[in-house]
């Protein structure tokens, strides 16, 4: 992870989760790499319940707690575990909106896209962010590694999933958001 300052100032997180759909009307939330809850306390502001924010590293986790402590977010549970090799252990069926957002350069995203659906509700939502294919962005994984728009959407459509909306989210970014089938 880059620098914290410098990582959000990539980012306007409320725009962006607007953009995406995350309201009120959405009860619980998990974040799968919550880093340093860049997103993570902008959603749990917008929603009605609890963001389960998962991150595999303990100083994302370290980080995430304190910010949301000053900032007096009592709906925020972090927590360290890692996806991949450990699932959630949210039981089945028991989540609104899963966010992966600048993860899925993964070697295999598809056990974190499995792992999404099985904790969804039906018609449960995935959110995603990720770099724009382009060498120009000032940060992102190589683009050996950057999923396109396309590869995304391929990905999380073969799991099941109807792709809602895809946004332009300028100057790096792009947004999908994927409704559960």
């Amino acid at each position: 992870m880059p620098d914290r300052h410098l990582w959000d100032s990539f980012f306007n997180p409320n725009d962006i989760l607007t953009k995406l759909g995350l309201t009120k009307t959405i009860q619980n939330v998990a974040e799968f790499g919550c880093g340093y809850g860049t997103f993570t306390i902008p959603a749990s502001q917008l929603i009605q319940g609890q963001v389960f924010a998962f991150d595999i590293d303990p100083e994302m986790i370290k980080v995430t707690t304190e910010s949301a402590t000053q900032q007096g977010c009592t709906t925020i549970q972090p927590i360290l575990r890692d996806i991949l090799t450990e699932g959630s252990g949210l039981p089945e069926n028991s989540i609104d909106y899963v966010m992966l957002f600048n993860i899925l350069h993964l070697e295999n995203p598809q056990k974190m896209i499995n792992e999404a659906k099985r904790v969804l509700k039906n018609n449960g939502k995935i959110a995603v962010i990720h770099w724009n294919y382009d060498a120009s962005t000032p940060r992102g994984p190589s683009l050996a590694i950057r999923p396109k728009p396309e590869d995304c959407i391929a990905w999380i459509t073969n799991s099941g999933f109807k792709l809602e909306k895809s946004h332009d989210l300028k100057p790096y970014h792009y947004g999908l958001v994927f409704s559960k089938l």
